[in-house]
């Protein structure tokens, strides 16, 4: 991946991938040898091959326009040709993860693991800028928001050559840690009504989270209108059918754990998919797409023989359950299964056309991408 800045060059030959050797050979025999046609044969190059290419503006319909000001892009083109910004909370910034980045490891710090999600994403693919990693530990949506360009926050930036983002946000707008720890710390232990008791009250916050949502796509979208934006969910942490109680969880409780957490992901999915459709209609560039990580885990949750997710750390049932940061979140393999799907999304992308615009990509140059990157 690029921790480095890629040259244009890189980009500009990306784009080359695939194109018929005899057909770019014809092509690139006409420009050299007639300097005035060059606009006049990349436009037969896009309209032999279908594929888009640097030099050839396209219009909204992907169809080559004297006036296009657009690049038509496969999945994977579309996330790569900039910078990757992964924002988020704990479960984006590899809290439990193990490995942290030096400074981040700290009371209060953001945590984030050489191992989360984000930084497998970079891996992957020779994106032409780098990975600005911002997730942190704790983060909760609304602080976000009004934290704005404010130092330090992880709406600190304006990075229009920016063609990847990467969000995980919500579960701390939803008290969730708190709700686990009254799911577990009750009195009779097994008085499973603690934990469902809650149930209006996250049902409270969840509906204000949507407007919380919404203004949070639309800073993160001021500030890469051409980006992919792929908003991840949360996965499911207990088994689908639990067999028992996990400490003092009973099976009722994890099935009400899990349930929660599904009609949150649902909520997240709908909001992205109303904001993805009015990108598409209104002919605009970039795009918002789910990410479903829900069954990420399957077979390995909290409670069976191999889990990816820490467990609870327990002191004594005098003082109660002692819930360490990290306590219910994904270990270093089970950001390996998110950041497959991640990359699975990137990959099929939203199932219509992606642009670009023109003189955005074109202007993706290292300098412009290392300035924004910081």
């Amino acid at each position: 991946m690029g921790n480095g800045a890629r040259a244009s060059a890189t980009t500009r030959r990306r784009l080359f991938l695939g194109v018929p050797s005899v057909v770019l050979t014809a092509v690139l025999a006409v420009v050299l040898a007639v300097p005035t046609g060059r606009e006049a044969a990349w436009r037969m190059w896009c309209e032999a091959t279908r594929d888009w290419c640097l030099g050839v503006p396209v219009d909204s319909r992907g169809e080559p326009a004297e006036d296009g000001e657009l690049l038509l892009l496969t999945p994977v083109q579309a996330a790569t040709w900039g910078n990757y910004y992964a924002l988020g909370d704990s479960y984006s910034s590899g809290d439990g993860a193990r490995d942290y980045h030096p400074g981040t490891a700290v009371q209060g710090g953001c945590w984030r693991s050489a191992n989360a999600y984000p930084e497998l994403v970079a891996d992957s693919y020779d994106f032409a800028g780098r990975l600005s990693f911002l997730a942190c530990s704790g983060q909760r949506g609304h602080a976000m928001l009004d934290a704005v360009d404010e130092v330090g926050s992880q709406l600190a930036w304006d990075a229009p050559h920016t063609s990847l983002v990467t969000i995980g946000i919500g579960g701390n707008d939803l008290g969730f840690s708190t709700v686990l720890k009254t799911c577990m710390v009750r009195v009779p232990l097994l008085d499973s009504g603690a934990c469902t008791a809650q149930e209006e009250d996250i049902r409270k916050r969840m509906e204000k989270f949507e407007t919380t949502f919404e203004e949070l796509i639309g800073e993160v979208r001021r500030r890469a209108p051409d980006a992919r934006v792929l908003v991840v969910g949360y996965p499911r942490l207990f088994p689908e059918e639990p067999t028992g109680a996990y400490y003092t969880l009973t099976a009722s409780s994890q099935r009400w754990l899990n349930e929660t957490i599904r009609e949150f992901n649902e909520q997240l999915a709908e909001a992205v998919a109303a904001h993805d459709t009015g990108i598409a209609s209104s002919d605009r560039v970039g795009s918002v797409e789910f990410v479903d990580v829900y069954h990420a885990l399957d077979g390995h949750e909290i409670g069976t023989e191999d889990p990816w997710v820490n467990g609870v750390l327990l002191r004594d049932l005098a003082t109660g359950v002692a819930v360490d940061r990290s306590t219910f979140h994904p270990d270093a393999d089970g950001h390996r299964a998110v950041g497959a799907l991640v990359v699975e999304q990137i990959e099929t992308g939203p199932g219509r056309p992606l642009y670009a615009t023109f003189d955005v990509v074109a202007g993706a140059t290292v300098e412009t991408l290392a300035v924004e990157a910081g």
